[in-house]
């Protein structure tokens, strides 16, 4: 059974652990305390996890620790050409591009929101204003692509892992103090994302 080292709070987690649940796939949940006590950066962990990254997943001798990587593998191996379109390659790139907005994501709102939960440092006026930045891109771009009949980051009928790797970093940015109100294409889109069959809620996440 896949085994999924996690923290409840944890953006990334959430975006695992929403996948798993849209697929239908069990797992086991083993629990890792990121704050206070920091389990994440201990001897033990760092031997599973050298960069002491959250959330690392395990499948028999496989073992995943970047977000990217976990969810690329999931689609491929359990979500069929729906998750996984492997014969279009320019699909393919656009979910990789939206992958790596992820991570931009994580770097600034992601970021914002766990300096301000747990007192980390961070320049925070610096890290909002490129995070409302990346919102604005997105929100042009999802109401262009709602105008061309096209309800998510990737065209087409069908969300992709690109829409679950962004989406918990945008609908909780508001916990790291920026608004979405000004946002309305994604509004709408984060709504789409929560009647999605299977939608899992985290601490901060409600459903529809």
């Amino acid at each position: 059974m896949i085994a999924l080292h996690d923290y409840d709070l944890s953006a990334e987690g959430y975006a695992v652990r929403l996948f798993l649940a849209l697929l239908g796939l069990d797992y086991r949940l083993l629990p890792v305390e990121f704050y206070p006590a920091r389990e994440h950066e201990g001897e033990e962990f760092r031997a599973l996890s050298p960069m002491a990254s959250l959330p690392v997943l395990v499948d028999g001798d496989l073992v995943l620790t970047e977000v990217a990587g976990i969810l690329s593998y999931l689609a491929a191996r359990h979500g069929g050409a729906d998750w996984y379109p492997a014969g279009d390659a320019a699909q393919l790139g656009r979910i990789g591009d939206g992958l790596a907005l992820s991570a931009r994501l994580a770097a600034t709102a992601g970021a914002v929101r766990l300096a301000d939960g747990m007192m980390l440092p961070l320049d925070g006026a610096a890290a909002r204003a490129e995070a409302k930045r990346l919102l604005r891109v997105i929100d042009e771009r999802l109401w262009f692509g709602e105008a061309a009949g096209d309800d998510w980051l990737c065209p087409g009928p069908r969300p992709s892992i690109a829409d679950i790797a962004c989406f918990p970093h945008i609908v909780l940015a508001e916990e790291g103090d920026i608004p979405l109100i000004d946002y309305p294409a994604i509004r709408r889109w984060l709504d789409r994302v929560r009647r999605l069959p299977g939608f899992v809620v985290m601490p901060g996440v409600f459903g529809a």
